[in-house]
């Protein structure tokens, strides 16, 4: 292959079927972001093989050569690799933000999507660093907390009757607090006043369908949103999505703390359409989505130049879930 002087080039060195072969190239994929680089997969058939190409175990990054999560004295080896976090959690690969830091080490220009709109996923999802945890004060914590049990133990919105008791415990009306959440973007009202989203919970159908043990359906906003739905009720869910290109299903089932996703190569896209301002609903929810596979997500990134965001891989998709509605009814 000829390449060009001034394009990064990145080489993976695995062997044949690895598991773990698609799960950097996910993950590489995301943390370009879009940028120019060379991506090339290398299968390394036996030990003669790996030392003439620096492969100290399955998989193998190499930027312009160079392993940057290389251990010194590491011997050639044709055995699965083993990459640690800094959190010490062992994984098969190394992270899309481990990744990214690599590339930026090795010298690859910053992103041209580094605006306010695609700095990072987590904002993307978590209003810009404000997060989804209401406020304590004139009752709208504890009326969201009770939108959001309504909706885990029905599946529907509730009426403001419903919440009437608790916004009187604050010396508020229902629709008085639901008004004010709705104005912060903590849910979204319909022209009468009902409950028509309530975050991750959606009161219409969309393309995400999640069941809760003990047989409660809901609808979610978008990926993101399902993904933070067992975490923030630590209960057990079954996600069922289709992929907006292919129109494939991908399920993700979370049990007892342990996620297993089909496809496995499936991927999540985090985006945002238009300006960087405006309710959840409107900007960027429908572009929060699951994908068969990355390639999948790029055809849908191409269909649609308005939308500014990343792919991520399945742990940062799930760690976005977590940490954006994990503290929702925990936090009193």
């Amino acid at each position: 292959m000829n390449w060009e002087d001034d394009t990064m080039r990145i080489t993976v060195l695995t062997v044949p079927d690895c598991p773990n072969g698609p799960v950097v190239q996910e993950r590489i994929t995301a943390a370009l972001s879009g940028r120019a680089a060379e991506v090339e997969l290398v299968e390394v058939t036996g030990p003669a093989e790996a030392e003439r190409s620096g492969m100290t175990g399955s998989p193998t990054i190499l930027i312009d050569g160079a392993d940057p999560f290389g251990i010194v004295g590491a011997a050639p080896s044709v055995s699965c690799r083993i990459y640690r976090h800094a959190d010490g959690k062992a994984d098969g690969a190394p992270s899309v933000d481990e990744l990214r830091e690599a590339l930026t080490s090795a010298g690859l220009p910053g992103s041209a999507d580094d605006d306010c709109c695609a700095v990072d996923a987590l904002d993307l999802v978590g209003r810009d660093g404000r997060g989804r945890l209401a406020p304590d004060t004139g009752g709208l914590r504890a009326v969201h907390q009770a939108v959001l049990r309504h909706f885990a133990d029905t599946g529907s919105a509730p009426e403001a009757a419903v919440l009437e008791p608790v916004a009187n415990a604050a010396g508020r009306t229902a629709p008085e607090v639901l008004a004010e959440l709705a104005r912060e973007d903590f849910l979204t009202l319909g022209p009468d006043g009902r409950i028509r989203a309530a975050y991750p919970f959606s009161a219409v159908p969309t393309r995400h369908r999640v069941t809760i043990a003990g047989g409660v359906q809901v609808w979610s906003m978008c990926a993101i949103d399902a993904l933070g739905i067992p975490a923030m009720l630590g209960r057990d869910v079954v996600i069922t999505s289709v992929d907006p290109v292919t129109g494939e299903s991908v399920t993700v089932t979370s049990e007892n703390g342990q996620t297993v996703w089909e496809p496995a190569a499936a991927t999540v896209f985090v985006g945002r359409r238009g300006g960087c301002s405006g309710p959840a609903a409107e900007v960027c929810c429908d572009t929060l989505n699951f994908f068969t596979s990355s390639a999948s997500a790029r055809t849908w990134i191409s269909r649609h130049p308005d939308v500014n965001g990343q792919i991520v891989d399945r742990s940062r998709a799930e760690e976005i879930g977590r940490r954006t509605f994990g503290p929702l009814l925990t936090s009193g």
